[in-house]
């Protein structure tokens, strides 16, 4: 199956399956998204399970539109209990891949709005990069369960995400403010009907700005050959330390757990942007110093000439006046 060509016409008609990945941790209804996307109840969701998955699940559905959708459901991400945990990244990772043999359309972050933004969160990010690469914000689509609660709050998603934590609006902007708010409880179909489009014109959107390319397994396997490297230059941030100066993202992402892993990645993709900058305004500069000095060059010149004409308009009245005295002197003309 190709991932070349036509990926939609207008917003309805695809040519294949569309494939989303769900990760979020644990309790965030992400199970329920699944459902809620699929039109069907397919995955387990968390109140019904008796424990935490290990391994990830696929489910496929035919929407009433004729599109295929194919939603790859993860494990629950836990920080206390370590699940997902660096001894099975790479298991985890293949195994998501090999499901999605065409190729990933988005992949949705999953969090509540009954929950703060917390290390739990950040750790699904952490997560997705030292898995994904940094490529994954590419494909990041934000998915906010809990529309029930803001509407009994009446509370839209846009004040919501106005008063979040930092950390989430620096998310937000990494992945262009790509999100959609879900009530996975409410049984109104119009509304169910109408969130789930609002996804896919998301995830759409997401298409284009990619130029139809989806998360394949070459450029997984791309990030897998670069993991090592990027490994080794993240231990080294002296280099970083000599680089001045850093944005506020740029600090954090030294620091801080959710960029683990990734943030070097970045930092050399910003690192010749800000070098080239530099080399743009010491050009500036240099230019202005010229013209500076070509303007003192000038006036000097003109003050020399200036200065000239000065002299030689004083030396002609000068002249004009020692004619005028000795006619005065010497009315006739005549010499003695």
């Amino acid at each position: 199956m190709s991932m070349e060509g036509s990926l939609f016409e207008g917003d309805r008609e695809f040519s294949f399956a569309q494939t989303l990945l769900l990760v979020g941790r644990k309790g965030t209804g992400k199970s329920a998204t699944g459902n809620t996307i699929l039109g069907t109840n397919l995955f387990r969701s968390e109140r019904s399970s008796p424990g935490v998955t290990s391994t990830c699940e696929l489910r496929s559905s035919k929407l009433k539109d004729g599109r295929m959708i194919n939603v790859i459901d993860t494990p629950g991400i836990d920080i206390n209990h370590g699940i997902l945990g660096s001894s099975v990244d790479t298991e985890f990772s293949e195994e998501v891949i090999n499901m999605a043999w065409d190729g990933i359309h988005a992949i949705l972050v999953v969090l509540s709005v009954c929950s703060r933004f917390s290390k739990e969160e950040e750790a699904v990010i952490s997560r997705l990069l030292s898995v994904f690469g940094s490529k994954v914000y590419d494909y990041m689509i934000l998915v906010f369960t809990g529309g029930d609660q803001l509407d009994k709050d009446d509370e839209t998603l846009e004040s919501f995400l106005h008063d979040c934590p930092e950390k989430l609006k620096e998310l937000l902007n990494l992945c262009d403010t790509r999100c959609v708010l879900f009530d996975n409880k409410t049984k109104d179909e119009v509304k169910r009907s109408d969130q789930v489009e609002k996804l896919f014109s998301i995830v759409n959107m997401v298409s284009r700005k990619n130029g139809g390319k989806l998360y394949t397994n070459e450029i997984f396997a791309d990030w897998k050959k670069e993991a090592k490297e990027l490994k080794e230059q993240a231990e080294n941030s002296q280099a970083l330390k000599e680089f001045k100066p850093y944005t506020k993202l740029e600090v954090s992402m030294q620091t801080d757990p959710m960029h683990d892993g990734a943030f070097k990645r970045i930092i050399e993709m910003v690192e010749p942007k800000l070098k080239e900058r530099a080399l743009r305004l010491e050009r500036q500069l240099a230019e202005e110093r010229a013209a500076r000095l070509k303007a003192e060059e000038d006036a000097t010149v003109a003050q020399k000439k200036s200065d000239e004409e000065i002299r030689y308009i004083n030396k002609q009245i000068e002249t004009a006046m020692m004619k005028r005295r000795r006619a005065l002197r010497n009315p006739t003309g005549i010499e003695n």
